[in-house]
């Protein structure tokens, strides 16, 4: 061991001595292609770096400036990037103040004296990343003059490297270069205006001041830049007028930067930059890509709207003209005979990458601008494209149209009859591919414009659907068909479906014999989805379907035939779910069987089954319930390893050139992080999150017959809910915490813990929450961050009085942070509409985009309410800390829902407190009194049960404000259309105050009037909850014949006889035990009154009441 070492340093100090040949050798080596050679020479260079820093940074400076192998130079460079990057390996700081001065001015004058442009770029990055990390500190005061003479200078080869510099140093270190604006913003603009620079030196100054504008905080300093911004423009039309097109490209993507970081930079010359930009976008002498890169800037300039809101829609002509590159562009497809084929692998047989291009910009060009400014130039071009004889139009409009459906759904909406009738007259087209995309037409819409379109037009769209089926020549089309019943079905009800099923549950059968496989395919994904949709409509149809189901099953073995195999498994999963238990119960057996022999053997790790599998297990165990137990012991291992698969993640520098190519494969995922490009294989995380969310299922669905997995399965999923890479993983981690809670505290209760106690509850509660708070804190999607919120509550619910202190502080101070992450979220979104361009429709998404805002305020609402309804007044200390974050949800600036949440909070408050949360009445009451006359429905129902909680327990506290609340209430009462639809829950709410307020403040009101005017509100029916609360209310009053009820000489008597028998012949007004006493009640009554009072009274109500009174007082 010793002798090796002793080796090593008598090889390390050859290497490092005076003679230069040996380190030349060690950096050759460095890059063998031989494995032993490359890691023995990585290991001496690595103990130089430990043992000899200063010598080996000299040794690399000495062979980057004298070596005369370009391959030596350029390695050189990337070895001493490496060796000053400040990360883990950062060498500066231990280098000598000599070295460190020799290695700054051998690098300045290597970048004057290199002549290879690569090598001298790999120069530039080094001196960059260095100054990166000292520059701030002033420990490189001669970069910036040297910078700024090699600007100046003519050689362009310098001026290259100095704008390369210049822009790096605006990612990095912005703030060290801002001083010298005056100085840059001459400087480029110079360049940039010469006749004389080079095309290279031009963009390289183009990147330096694109990166040097983004780097300005401050919109006046960027506003001085504005001069430049022309001499930027003409840069990238001299490159196209010189027929120099590389150069153009290069411009083009450092333009597409701009607009989508700074678009509000291009404001003012916007008419100009788009003009040029629309030009080169038509130009059909122009390459291909070059017309592709000016598509994605104006693309690009639409969607971004949080920096520029509104700003494009006010161009003439932009989305005329943008909109018509875009159709040409779709315009640009084959009649390939292998589409005709119908094999899957042919699937876009023709399309080239102009339609490619055309039909993603489309999508989201409609996304980000909105149906009202693209739907008036989509039909207008659309009915033009549509009276012209080349199928190819025709096509075009079909897959435009289903392109932009997404994006425009709310305007496409209101003209459904139009849009529906424009495609299906498509679908009697002469030729197939035009019948394709009027069927994938018709698909999108089911799913972008359902279940309105799925409700207006089914007995046009599904007669047009079932007629595809028949296309027999084309075999493609008649598979598409079968898709679009899927999506069409998805979106709608059993009873819409019903009376199609016989036509198009035939064809389907038919389909399924096809020998294309393709067409079985589709057509087993269909009757899936029809199964699904129709529910118990499908059991007539069972007996004939599953044995074709079965028979795929048991004979598709073939590897050619795996996806069939496992959209089988997914059929007779659906139509087992569809049909119930009790009618799939015997073929439930055998298809386990299968599925279990499966399991056993080993299969590929591309193979479809794997997935398709574990989902059809689930739908299983949701058919058959506890039945399913035995099974769980074959089905869990695997899932278990399905969820815990690590992701297949590669990390490459986003800027590497070798990347390009990559990025097409589509079984990769790519996401750029800092200087990171990050690549994942998308089919591992798919087939992880499918077993998340059947983890999730399982527990959902077993209940305590889910606790012996308990365990294994929170260890891991409960990880899961900070994995970044998918978000479906995590949403499916989030939904199985409260599951996973639920079936524990079960099978406690139940006895069925294996002898655990609520301990075990506390302990899992414990694993859970905190770690779901800290999720919840790193959340970025906000959607998720709702569900994150209401799992939490779910959970809260479950351990109850279990949480301690600090888990309960822990949980006050995360609301704390969601609430102040929202407000400022909002703001920054209120700054937008301060926009010079914002518009309508922009304010329109702010709103959307700010409901979901409402909804976690909501569920920070629902959290409070279970923390007051648990530990009562012991959570008023946690509650006063909360109480600045609420009280300004009050406001009349705050939206009617924020309003409601607010007040819902202090109903709990005051419910659940009692006496303890008088103390709240000064501040609150005011509110809930003025917001008893809210123009919202939603926000008066809350007040109005505020009051009635207020009544109920305030005592002395509320009884001075008993006449204003009445009064309150009696608007709401009185007005003219109070018990309709929106208005009925607040005027059941109260109704039930008022009533409060009569049984527990009687001496504060003329209870003559106030007790019959109550009566006359009555019954109730649509808050059953209060309506239950009332009507026995009124039962009680009867009983102790309360004297303001009866009225003087039993005058209210015949309408409380009749509210009696509206409640009990009623649909869930009245708990059975107070239905009870009014029986009883009626009884007496018929044993008391003179039968006259009692037939009169009688004669009022309607015939099936009166049968159904007979039949309960005679019973």
């Amino acid at each position: 061991m010793a002798s090796d070492q002793l080796q090593q340093q008598a090889q390390l100090a050859m290497v490092l001595g005076s003679d230069t040949a040996p380190f030349e050798t060690l950096i050759s080596h460095l890059m063998s292609s031989s494995n032993e050679q490359r890691s023995s020479a990585e290991a001496l260079f690595n103990l130089a770096k430990q043992t000899s820093p200063d010598t080996l940074a000299l040794k690399l400076a000495h062979l980057l400036q004298l070596s005369p192998h370009p391959e030596a130079r350029a390695m050189a460079a990337v070895l001493l990037r490496k060796l000053l990057t400040r990360d883990d390996a950062y060498l500066w700081p231990r280098l000598s103040l000599p070295t460190q001065s020799s290695l700054k001015s051998s690098m300045l004058s290597c970048i004057q004296r290199e002549e290879a442009k690569s090598i001298s770029k790999k120069i530039c990055d080094t001196v960059s990343e260095l100054a990166s990390g000292i520059l701030p500190d002033n420990g490189w005061p001669e970069l910036l003059p040297f910078v700024f003479q090699c600007v100046s200078s003519d050689s362009s080869k310098l001026q290259e490297s100095a704008f390369l510099i210049v822009a790096q140093l605006s990612q990095y270190v912005g703030e060290t270069l801002t001083p010298h604006i005056k100085h840059l913003h001459g400087v480029f603009l110079q360049c940039l205006t010469s006749e004389s620079a080079s095309s290279d030196v031009k963009i390289a100054a183009l990147n330096a001041v694109i990166s040097f504008v983004q780097c300005l905080s401050n919109s006046n300093e960027r506003d001085r830049f504005q001069d430049v911004l022309p001499a930027m423009i003409r840069t990238l039309t001299e490159s196209l007028n010189n027929g120099n097109e590389a150069t153009a490209q290069e411009a083009l993507e450092l333009l597409i930067e701009l607009a989508g970081t700074e678009p509000r930079f291009l404001r003012r010359q916007l008419l100009d930059i788009v003009g040029s930009m629309l030009q080169i976008a038509e130009a059909e002498s122009l390459e291909e890509s070059t017309r592709h890169l000016a598509v994605e800037f104006l693309v690009t300039l639409a969607e971004a709207r949080e920096r520029a809101p509104g700003m494009v829609r006010k161009l003439p002509q932009f989305i005329d003209r943008l909109f018509a590159v875009l159709m040409k562009m779709l315009e640009d497809v084959e009649d390939d005979p292998a589409w005709y084929s119908a094999e899957t692998e042919d699937e876009d047989a023709g399309e080239t990458s102009n339609y490619s291009m055309g039909q993603e910009c489309l999508d989201r060009l409609a996304i980000a601008l909105g149906g009202n400014t693209i739907v008036p130039v989509a039909y207008q071009q659309f009915s033009a494209y549509l009276v012209a004889s080349e199928w190819q139009k025709h096509h075009a409009s079909l897959i435009a149209l289903a392109q932009i459906a997404e994006g425009c759904s709310k305007v496409m909406i209101k003209n459904l009859q139009q849009v529906v009738s424009m495609v299906l007259s498509q679908f009697q087209s002469p030729h197939p591919r035009v019948r394709w995309a009027a069927i994938n037409a018709i698909g999108q819409l089911s799913t972008d414009l359902g279940p309105d379109l799925q409700n207006q037009h089914h007995q046009r769209v599904l007669p047009a659907l079932a007629a595809a089926m028949d296309d027999l020549q084309n075999p493609r089309v008649q598979a598409h068909a079968a898709s679009a019943v899927l999506n069409f079905s998805e979106n709608c009800t059993p009873e819409i479906l019903a009376p199609y099923l016989d036509g198009i549950v035939s064809k389907l059968l038919v389909l399924l014999q096809n020998g294309k496989q393709m067409v079985q395919e589709g057509a087993l994904t269909a009757l899936a989805s029809v199964a699904d949709s129709s529910q118990e409509h499908f059991q007539k149809y069972y007996d004939v379907v599953m044995p074709y189901l079965k028979t795929i099953l048991m004979n598709a073995t073939d590897k050619s035939k795996r996806m069939l195999r496992a959209k089988s498994m997914e059929c007779i999963s659906l139509v087992g779910m569809a049909v119930g238990k009790d009618k799939f119960k015997e073929d439930a057996r055998q298809v386990m069987e299968v599925l279990m022999s499966l399991q056993g053997t080993e299969m590929e790790a591309d193979d479809p089954i794997t997935s398709y599998m574990l989902q059809a297990w689930a739908r299983l165990c949701k058919c058959l319930g506890q039945d399913f137990l035995p099974y769980m012991d074959v089905v869990m291992p695997p899932l278990l390893q399905s969820a815990q698969l690590k992701p297949d993640v590669t990390i490459t520098s986003a800027d590497s050139e070798n990347e390009a190519e990559d990025s097409d494969d589509e079984s990769m995922e790519t996401i750029i992080l800092g200087d990171k490009r990050i690549g994942i294989k998308t089919s591992v995380l798919e087939e992880k999150a499918t077993a998340c969310n059947m983890l999730c299922c399982y527990a959902d669905e077993l209940k305590e017959g889910f606790f012996p997995w308990i365990d294994q399965v929170a260890l891991t999923l409960v990880p899961l809910l900070k994995f970044y890479f998918h978000e479906e993983v995590r949403r499916a981690a989030v939904s199985a915490m409260p599951e996973l809670m639920r079936s524990a505290k079960l099978a406690i209760e139940k006895g069925e813990a294996q002898g655990r106690d609520l301990s075990y509850l506390k302990q899992l509660s414990d694993y859970i929450i905190p770690n779901m708070l800290e999720a919840l804190h790193k959340e970025p999607d906000t959607e998720i961050c709702v569900s994150m919120l209401e799992a939490i509550n779910e959970c809260l619910q479950i351990s109850g009085n279990l949480l301690d202190e600090g888990k309960i502080r822990s949980i006050v101070d995360e609301l704390k942070q969601v609430m102040t992450a929202s407000s400022s979220r909002k703001r920054e979104r209120g700054e937008r509409a301060n926009a010079e361009d914002f518009d309508a429709e922009e304010g329109e998404l702010i709103k959307e985009e700010n409901e979901q805002e409402e909804e976690i305020f909501d569920q920070v609402g629902e959290i409070l309410g279970t923390l007051v309804k648990t530990f009562k007044a012991s959570f008023l200390p946690f509650f006063d800390e909360l109480s600045s974050y609420l009280t300004p949800m009050w406001g009349r600036d705050k939206t009617a829902e924020e309003r409601r949440i607010a007040i819902c909070i202090f109903d709990d408050v005051a419910e659940q407190c009692r006496d303890a949360a008088f103390k709240y009445y000064d501040t609150y009451l005011p509110f809930v009194l003025e917001a008893c006359n809210d123009e919202s429905p939603e926000v008066r129902q809350a007040a109005v049960y505020g009051l009635g909680v207020c009544a109920e327990f305030g005592g002395s506290v509320f009884k001075p404000l008993v006449g204003e609340a009445l009064s309150r209430l009696n608007v709401v009462i009185q007005q003219p259309n109070a018990r309709q639809s929106e208005n009925a829950m607040a005027y059941d709410n109260a109704v039930s105050a008022v009533g409060k307020i009569c049984l527990f403040h009687r001496d504060s009101i003329d209870s003559s009037q106030v007790l019959p005017a109550w009566l006359n509100c009555l019954p109730l029916s649509n808050d059953v909850i209060e309506a239950k609360v009332v009507h026995d209310q009124l039962c009680s009053m009867v009983e102790r014949q309360d004297v303001d009820l009866l009225g003087p000489n039993n005058q209210y008597l015949p309408k409380i006889i009749t509210v009696f028998a509206e409640v009990l012949t009623g649909k869930d007004v009245v708990t059975q035990e107070t239905a009870g006493r009014m029986v009883n009640i009626l009884r007496q009554l018929q044993q008391t009154l003179p039968p006259s009072a009692l037939g009169s009274i009688w004669s009022t109500l309607k015939p099936e009441q009166q049968h159904a009174l007979q039949s309960m007082l005679s019973s």
